[in-house]
Formats: structure tokens, sequence, C-alpha cells
């Protein structure tokens, strides 16, 4: 039948750990470790790419890269990268339980989903040992998926890559790339979506790109957190989304108004040529 039969979802930011905040702190401090500030605007700017290519997309940043260059007399090698990531991941492992809490409404949004007859995958920016961690601590608090699959499973190519939306459809047997839905919080996610030829979706509550606790979010005006909205919402856009939702709760409707499209004859905008 011509509807969307599966959706895709991210993890962090997405469904859970509001505001995307267990790796953050991290990134900041492996790399004042090593005499560098960064700020979160750099630290989240990567965010939901495979975490050795995040901390290699740090490195790459003008500003950083100077940084690097200025305190070691060299710009940066492969072996700092493994470095750097060498310290990433025991630190985020101790603290990531912490933050495995299900965003509000994911939990019943999901459930309406899979009442809908559709199944759940959901693609990620953790390595598997991380999500050994996450999947569990997650299903207790009552979020859970149909599969998930980490770049680990794809040799290590992440977002922006499509793999792991490829292996998604083939272990949920999605029969069509324009029958899918991913949604994510961060331009890694946006693009994977689009390159994967699915309809692509950007959340905005919650999400890395707003950057923004759940307490630093209710505390603005309503006015700011249009603002802050919409600015994200642009982002997303520019970036190759087919759609954005402020929050998860309004994923059923958008699905009712895509397979309206998709009987209209429309499909998933092209994936991204830059």
């Amino acid at each position: 039948m011509h509807k969307i039969e599966g959706v895709i979802l991210d993890w962090a930011g997405t469904t859970i750990d509001y505001g995307c905040f267990a790796p953050v702190h991290v990134f900041i401090d492996i790399f004042k470790h090593a005499g560098i500030e960064v700020t979160m605007e750099e630290a989240r700017a990567p965010m939901g790419m495979l975490k050795m290519d995040h901390i290699r997309e740090m490195l790459k940043m003008p500003r950083i890269s100077g940084l690097w260059e200025a305190r070691f007399g060299r710009a940066f090698n492969e072996q700092d990268v493994e470095n750097l990531y060498a310290e990433f991941e025991p630190a985020l492992m101790s603290s990531l339980k912490e933050y495995t809490d299900p965003i509000p409404g994911v939990v019943e949004t999901v459930r309406e989903l899979k009442e809908m007859g559709l199944k759940i995958g959901s693609t990620t920016g953790y390595t598997q040992s991380m999500m050994d961690v996450v999947v569990p601590h997650a299903g207790s608090k009552g979020y859970s998926t149909d599969f998930y699959i980490t770049p680990d499973g794809t040799n290590s190519l992440g977002r922006p890559y499509p793999y792991m939306i490829y292996r998604n459809m083939e272990a949920l047997k999605l029969s069509a790339a324009w029958k899918v839905i991913k949604v994510g919080d961060t331009v890694s996610d946006i693009k994977e979506g689009s390159n994967a030829g699915v309809w692509s979706v950007g959340v905005n509550n919650g999400s890395s790109e707003l950057g923004l606790s759940l307490d630093e979010f209710n505390a603005l005006s309503k006015r700011d957190q249009e603002t802050a909205i919409a600015k994200t919402e642009q982002t997303f856009i520019q970036n190759g989304a087919d759609f954005t939702i402020k929050s998860m709760s309004e994923l059923p409707q958008l699905i009712v108004r895509i397979n309206y499209l998709i009987a209209k004859g429309e499909r998933p905008h092209k994936a991204l040529t830059k």
C-alpha cells in the first residue's frame, strides 16, 4: 500500500536525554584536558556523528585547529584523534546511564505509532558498547525500538552516510525508502535521512540543535521559545529536512499528512548533493 511503513528514530536528543547533554560535557572536558577551551556550540556542531568522527570534525574547525597548532606547534593528526577518543569513551561510559530518561511524550508517541501498525527502527552516533548501556536503561523506563544499529554495524560508516537506515529497512522489511521516515535532532540526522532517500524530519524540543535543558527551555518567555524553535527549524530545512516538528507528539499527525502526500504521488526530497 502507498503509505508509511516504518519510522527510524535517533536516540539522544530525539527520544532520550533531553538536550543531548551526555556527550557534550565530555567533549568539552577532553579538549580542556588537552589545553584547548572549546565552546558549547563547537562541541555540539558535529552532533549525531560517530563519536570518533565528531572529534575529528571538531579538530578541523578553524578556531580549534588554530589553537591546537599554537599549543603543539603542528597540525593535529590521526593519533591525536585516537588519543582524545581514548579519553572520551570511558568518561562517557561512566555517566551514560544517567542520561537515558525518555523525553516527555516519547513513550506515548511510540506506543501510538505501533498501534498504527508502524515498525520502529533507530540509528545512533553511539557505539555498540555505549548502546549496551543505553538500551536496557531506556527500556526499563518504558522506551524501546523494534531494531537499532550503531556505526559498528556498518564498518564505522555512520552519519551522514545512509547505511544504518538501509540496515533498518532490511531488518524491518520496509519495502521502499519513500515509505520510511527518519526523525532526528541534528544536522547529521537530517543529512542521513536525505542521503538515504527517506522522508527526513527534524524535531525541535529536546534537540541538540536547540541546545537547552528542559528547565532552561521552560524558563524562556513564550516569545523566546518561539524564536529559538524557529531558528532550529530553519537550520533543519536549510540542511534538507522535508518537515520539522516541535515535539515527538506531533509525529503521528505528520505521518497522516505524509500518507496523503504519498497518495498524491509525492516523494521525499532527493539526496543532498553537497
